[in-house]
């Protein structure tokens, strides 16, 4: 009877995908929404509209622990960038809509940082 249970509970998490736990792609560490495509170097289209994806991005990184500033706001043009307080892979997102197109922008860490001569 034991493995019964076994195989109803391996069956119960891939059927709805390990309690809720997304597999989405990361990219340097940055998490991006199911369906992402790359268009350019990490640069990703998404399907959902701006503010689905903003929602999402508050699920992921909750706001309280990775700010957020609105970078434009003014009519067909949106955008807000959220920062990645520790650094480690990148260094934010910016999440722009134009044209009716969604896309995310990966902000990643300088490669090389002004270092202090002794």
């Amino acid at each position: 009877m034991t493995w019964i249970r076994g195989w109803l509970g391996l069956f119960a998490c891939t059927s709805i995908g390990f309690a809720g736990i997304s597999r989405a792609e990361t990219v340097h560490g940055a998490h991006l929404p199911d369906g992402a495509q790359k268009v350019a170097e990490n640069r990703y289209r998404v399907e959902q509209d701006f503010d689905t994806t903003v929602k999402h991005y508050k699920t992921v990184y909750p706001p309280a622990n990775y700010p957020r500033t609105m970078i434009v706001n003014q009519p067909g043009i949106k955008a807000v960038h959220i920062a990645n307080p520790s650094g480690k892979g990148f260094e934010g997102l910016n999440i722009y809509q134009t044209n009716e197109e969604v896309r995310i922008y990966i902000v990643p860490v300088a490669e090389t940082k002004s270092k202090k001569k002794k």
